[in-house]
Formats: structure tokens, C-alpha cells, sequence
């Protein structure tokens, strides 16, 4: 019964500050336009409002994205991120500890919009013997529930970035299976990276050259080839002891494939070196994949459409109806 009343006091804790957060939110938004029109805001500010409120007008006219107030409004922060993430797996486990809420449904992290709070449940997990990775995110949708605001934490990014994302979290708006964190993010990548291409063909620029996309699938793929080996170590049935000599001795063999790939393909770039050096463990492998898990799938259903983007959101709603099972096998049969 104590654990129970525990639990119940985490929850609520839980659910408290995220009510507070949304509400801090809410309560601060600004009309963005009601901010270009005043002579008093900084210059720089109103460049990049008006870069994002017309990426967000052109998401509804061309890509048949939600017309709503979300986008249209602003709130400056005074802090880094606007939420922090705190992922958690078993020590000797590459699955996520998962957290499961009414709307989202099941998720591999929990979201936290104070760093301190999200470091204090880190620290309640690590105590538990999990391994865990906090991460700070800089925005994030409330699948339409409230008109999300651009946040300050956003505007730090180039002009794709920024126009990108708001594709990408207005995607989730749009359609979102209920505790399938790879199937959700994948369509909006794939919203994301394809109405990119078509906003800048829009204003005349020239298309993306793949190259940093490139780099990151690399590190992506020698990061899940990581979590692949470890994953097998954890099924082996070793000891303790042997596992965590397992473990050890494969991070130390990703750092040196990491390494090798980076000098062999990209001399003059060190754009993962940070993270590479760090301590590593299975917490902080959990996000690489589901961003892209299932990108070409949507790629091939787009252009099994027309390249049209009412015919593509028709099939990807019926892929998301399904029960996850039959979902998956028909995004895997799509693959290349």
C-alpha cells in the first residue's frame, strides 16, 4: 500500500507540473502579428517571427497541414529548452522504461519543464539502477489540444530548421497513432524533410544538398549498430559481471568504429565528438531510430499517391487505424 500511495504522489507531482507548464504557456502567448506591428520589437525578433508565421501559412495552403492558431502566436522563455526528456532503460537492457498517459498513450520519457525537476527524476531512476538521459527539447506539440506557440527556444535554429519543424510538430496535429513513438515521428520527418524541399522550391532556393542528412544517417546507423550488439550481449544469459564487461567493451569498440567512419568519410567534420566522448550508456541510445525508423515507407506511399498530399494523408490514416501489429508489417513490406 505504501508503494501504491508512492506511485500515486509521483503521478500527481507528475501531472501537476505539467499543467502548470502548459499553463505558463498559454498564459504568455503573444499574436505575432500584433508583435510585427509594434515599432518596439527588436528587428532581429521580427525577422524571424515573420519567417515562421509565413512558413506556418504556407504548411495549410501546401501541404495540407492543420489551419489553426497554432504557430500564430509567441512565447519568450528564459531558459534553454522549453521541456527536458528523461529517458530510462534497464542497466542491462536497451528497452525503454515506458510511461503511459491518456492521450499520448505509452512513451519511452518523460517530460519534465523545469531541468531541475527532470535532474531529480533522473536521479530517482539512476537510484533505482537504471541507466538514464536527460535531453532538452526546444519544442514540442500538444497534438492540437492547444494552439501551440513559436517558442524563443526555436529561433536559435537557420531558416530550414525553424520553417521545418513547424512542419513537423503541425504533422503530429494532423495524425498520430496512439503509443507509437516510431510510426509518429517518422511521418512527420518524413512531412517535415518533404515540405521542406517543397518550401524552399517556393521561394527559389536551391534544393538541399543531402550532405548533412547524409552525415547524420552514418552516425545513426553506427549508433543503432551499437544498440544491436548490446542488445544481443543482454539476451546471451551471461552473469552480471560478464555482461558489464560486455557492455563496456562494446561502447569502447563503437567509439573506435565511430572514429574510423568519421576520418575515413568525414575529416573536417567533429560534429559528434561531444557525444561520443561522453559517458555512454542504453538510455541515451533510445532516440536514434524513431525519427526515421519509417521515413522511406512514407516516402514510397507519397509517391505511390501522385506525390499528392491529400492522397498520401488518406493512406497514412488508414495505416494508423490499424492495430500496431498490421502497421508495422505493412510499413516494413514498403521498405527498400
Amino acid at each position: 500500500m505504501l508503494s501504491l500511495v508512492l506511485c500515486a504522489c509521483s503521478g500527481l507531482r507528475y501531472y501537476a507540473q505539467a499543467v502548470h507548464g502548459q499553463g505558463e504557456l498559454v498564459l504568455r502567448r503573444q499574436p505575432v502579428r500584433k508583435l510585427l506591428q509594434d515599432p518596439s520589437t527588436d528587428p532581429k525578433l521580427a525577422a524571424r517571427l515573420s519567417l515562421a508565421l509565413a512558413a506556418r501559412g504556407f504548411a495549410s495552403r501546401h501541404l495540407g497541414l492543420p489551419d489553426n492558431r497554432s504557430y500564430t502566436t509567441y512565447v519568450a522563455l528564459r531558459r534553454s529548452y522549453v521541456v527536458w526528456n528523461v529517458f530510462a532503460t534497464p542497466r542491462y537492457s536497451v528497452d525503454a522504461v515506458r510511461h503511459c498517459f491518456p492521450v499520448a498513450g505509452c512513451v519511452a520519457y518523460r517530460g519534465w519543464f523545469s531541468e531541475a525537476a527532470a535532474k531529480a527524476d533522473a536521479a530517482r531512476l539512476r537510484s533505482a539502477g537504471d541507466d538514464v538521459w536527460v535531453g532538452g527539447v526546444p519544442a514540442y506539440s500538444t497534438l492540437g489540444w492547444f494552439a501551440d506557440p513559436i517558442l524563443s527556444t526555436m529561433l536559435g535554429w537557420d531558416d530550414d530548421e525553424l520553417a521545418s519543424t513547424i512542419f513537423h510538430e503541425l504533422a503530429h496535429q494532423l495524425i498520430y497513432a496512439k503509443g507509437d513513438t516510431a510510426f509518429n515521428e517518422s511521418f512527420a520527418t518524413f512531412v517535415q524533410t518533404e515540405g521542406l524541399r517543397e518550401w524552399r522550391a517556393s521561394r527559389g532556393l536551391s534544393p538541399d544538398d543531402g550532405r548533412a542528412q547524409a552525415m547524420d544517417d552514418g552516425f545513426t546507423k553506427l549508433v543503432l549498430d551499437l544498440r544491436d550488439r548490446l542488445q544481443e550481449l543482454y539476451a546471451s544469459g551471461a552473469d552480471t559481471e560478464a555482461m558489464e564487461a560486455g557492455k563496456q567493451r562494446e561502447i569502447a569498440a563503437f567509439r573506435q568504429r565511430y572514429a574510423q567512419w568519421r576520418d575515413a568519410n568525414w575529416p573536417n567534420e567533429h560534429n559528434y565528438d561531444a557525444w561520443v566522448a561522453r559517458p555512454i550508456n542504453n538510455a541515451q541510445l533510445l532516440p536514434f531510430g524513431l525519427y526515421d525508423q519509417w521515413t522511406p515507407a512514407f516516402d514510397a506511399i507519397f509517391r505511390k499517391g501522385g506525390s499528392q498530399w491529400p492522397a498520401f494523408y488518406a493512406r497514412v490514416r488508414e495505416l494508423a487505424s490499424e492495430p500496431k501489429a498490421a502497421r508495422d508489417a505493412a510499413l516494413k513490406a514498403l521498405l527498400p
